[in-house]
């Protein structure tokens, strides 16, 4: 860690902080992965991560990571990642960590392996919400374990767009200690959990009058006392603007990754920009921009740009990322998307979602391949068993 004389290296280990090995369930800086980062000229940054195997699968990702993040950094023009070996004694005391960390953090119940989408946008009436559920239920239906998380405290949503008025979640265990069991939506091949303010006995037209803390203790509650065990995907359905549940997310789950959609209206994608400010001085790393309502196409093929043109790739554009879909207006609702998921996709709202999904699956955040991971482990164990120490005191297993 950089003693504080160099501001951008200093802000730069911040950032990192959002890498996570899901292996070993911490950051890599907090690991002591991260042995270096080093600003030369012109904004060229050098970081240096030490993994326990060379070799692992999980080189590329966490890799790939560390470079999207630091590039996204005001004067960075370019990042290079320099990937060593680690020692046997490193390894050790990677373990440890890893080990006191899971220790400290058992109270957190979604997977390290899972990807974290904060769905957010600047401003109210873009369809946020509506584009949450259908990507949710367009990545169950690909196979995917889906969670998705309302954490719209003040205006939810969610059970409205799937017709869960009536549904309420129950919590198992005592008060020292209990999880909230999610509402699981049946499908035929993969699975969507949800939760929602809404699914807790709370009616849509009474208004929650919270303040900041009452909200930030809501979210905590809805990320550790839920049981989002064994999900691929976590989504989160942000409120609009960037007040106390996004500042509250971007503390809690730091590895948390945004997604911000918006209009084609100007406007809307100006104000839209606050929310990736906000994501940016959060450390969260913003993963690009959907276009909602982006056109009306007839029956017959014309297509009608209702709401303006060119939001989405002038905000892609202010905040240094990709236009990542472009959605028309749609009006299937997500019960019917749900019943008529049976094979192939049949309405304009499936082949929209659907391709949304297998690209976000695919390019932007594919699943963790944790499949030989354990070599780390073999490694350490050998290591240990070459240099005569303990294994039960020395290699985390």
């Amino acid at each position: 860690m950089p003693n504080g004389s160099n501001q951008l290296e200093n802000s730069l280990y911040e950032l990192a902080k959002g890498v996570i090995d899901p292996e070993l369930g911490s950051n890599i800086v907090e690991l002591g992965m991260l042995r270096s980062i080093e600003v030369g000229e012109s904004g060229k940054v050098v970081a240096e991560v030490a993994l326990t195997v060379a070799s692992c699968p999980l080189r590329k990702q966490i890799e790939g990571d560390l470079k999207n993040r630091l590039e996204r950094h005001p004067g960075v023009e370019s990042v290079e990642v320099r990937v060593v070996s680690m020692e046997a004694a490193e390894r050790a005391k990677v373990m440890s960590i890893a080990r006191k960390k899971a220790q400290v953090d058992r109270g957190v119940s979604f997977d390290t392996s899972t990807r974290i989408l904060a769905i957010a946008s600047g401003k109210g009436g873009v369809g946020k919400s509506s584009v949450t559920a259908h990507l949710a239920l367009a990545l169950a239906n690909l196979g995917y374990r889906v969670g998705l998380l309302d954490a719209d405290i003040w205006g939810f949503s969610i059970p409205r767009i799937f017709g869960l008025g009536d549904e309420r979640l129950e919590a198992t265990g005592d008060s020292s200690h209990f999880k909230i069991t999610p509402h699981q939506v049946p499908l035929e091949k993969g699975e969507l959990k949800i939760v929602s303010m809404g699914m807790l006995g709370t009616d849509e037209g009474q208004a929650i009058m919270w303040r900041g803390l009452m909200l930030s203790r809501a979210v905590q509650h809805f990320l550790e006392d839920v049981d989002w065990s064994g999900l691929d995907y976590l989504l989160i359905d942000m409120p609009p603007g960037t007040g106390d549940i996004a500042m509250a997310l971007a503390r809690l789950a730091p590895r948390t990754e945004v997604i911000i959609v918006t209009t084609p209206a100007l406007g809307a994608s100006k104000v839209a920009s606050r929310m990736g400010d906000m994501s940016n001085k959060g450390n969260l790393h913003v993963l690009g921009v959907i276009e909602n309502m982006s056109y009306f196409e007839c029956d017959h093929g014309e297509r009608y740009q209702l709401f303006g043109e060119g939001g989405g790739d002038e905000l892609a554009s202010r905040l240094g990322v990709g236009l990542l879909w472009r959605i028309p207006f749609l009006t299937d609702s997500i019960e019917k998307v749900i019943s008529d998921s049976k094979g192939q996709p049949t309405s304009p709202v499936e082949v929209q979602f659907n391709g949304l999904a297998s690209y976000l699956s695919s390019e932007v955040v594919p699943i963790y391949e944790m499949s030989g991971c354990t070599n780390r482990m073999i490694k350490s164990i050998e290591d240990a068993l070459a240099q005569g120490i303990p294994l039960a005191k020395d290699i985390d297993l």
